[in-house]
């Protein structure tokens, strides 16, 4: 019986982790991005705004980047769905945005660009993951 619980538990936690966001992977799959866009410590805007901070930031706020009116006016806050929603599909989400991105379609994809993108601070930094 003890086996048959170790072997449980042992396969729950290994789901869990193939379920996990991989930073790692994120950051491969921000290569993508990076034509365009920057993040972490010394980031500036590109053809695109610096993406630091920018869970919980509102869309067309970084400082000295012109964006599209729509972008400006989309009132959108930037969070997990809200990045999910919008980077499968850019002109479907904010149809006059003037990124001309195609989207990323895979969710595991999407999913470990965000677990990259989310680990950065307003200044670049990345965040300090407290233990519970």
């Amino acid at each position: 019986m003890k086996i048959v619980i170790v072997l449980a538990a042992a396969l729950i936690v290994s789901t869990g982790a193939a379920c996990a966001q991989d930073v790692a992977a994120g950051e491969n799959s921000f290569k993508k991005c990076s034509i365009c866009h920057s993040i972490g410590e010394g980031a500036t805007n590109k053809i695109g705004p610096e993406l630091n901070g920018l869970d919980g930031r509102k869309a067309g706020t970084v400082a000295d980047f012109s964006y599209s009116d729509a972008n400006k006016n989309s009132g959108i806050v930037w969070n997990e769905a809200s990045f999910k929603e919008y980077i499968k599909d850019p002109k479907a989400k904010i149809p006059d945005t003037k990124m001309i991105f195609t989207g990323i379609k895979n969710d595991k994809e999407v999913d470990d660009l965000w677990a990259y993108l989310k680990q950065f601070d307003a200044e670049g930094h990345v965040k300090k993951i407290m233990p519970r």
